[in-house]
């Protein structure tokens, strides 16, 4: 299926680059009729895989560059975060709620992702990097209900 808009986003692998990211996201997501609430729950998601790029993908180090591509269609949007860093040795254990590599963060950022996306699909190859899907419906099962 082709997108009816789409918007490609290199970002230095730096924390404070996160907002930039949030913004785009938001924005370009206005572009559907999602609530602001919903907007909200976009802004947290993308921050939480721009984030994990940043620091688990690239250790913090302000080298890297993460990727970040915005697919809108008919009745969803589409949210790909690349990096090309570290990758991930199990994705079940990096899914798994408070789990984190390091233990001074709280590992809930895949938890926020997924539930505030409708789905959530993570590819990984140690050494090679990771890649994060997200979809957002326009009317999600929860909003429905």
């Amino acid at each position: 299926m082709k997108a009816k808009n789409e918007v490609k986003l290199e970002i230095v692998a730096n924390s404070v680059n996160v907002g930039v990211a949030r913004v785009v996201a938001a924005t370009f997501s206005a572009q559907l009729d999602f609530t602001l609430n919903t907007l909200e729950e976009i802004k947290v998601a993308i921050s939480e895989a721009v984030s994990n790029a940043i620091i688990h993908g690239y250790g913090n180090k302000g080298e890297g560059t993460v990727y970040i591509t915005i697919r809108l269609f008919d009745d969803y949007i589409e949210f790909r975060i690349v990096d090309h860093g570290c990758g991930i040795e199990d994705i079940n254990q990096v899914r798994q709620p408070t789990y984190s590599s390091d233990p001074e963060r709280m590992g809930l950022g895949f938890v926020f992702m997924e539930s505030f996306m409708d789905k959530v699909e993570i590819w990984s190859e140690v050494g090679k990097g990771t890649t994060v899907q997200m979809i957002k419906t326009l009317v999600s099962d929860r909003e429905a209900q």
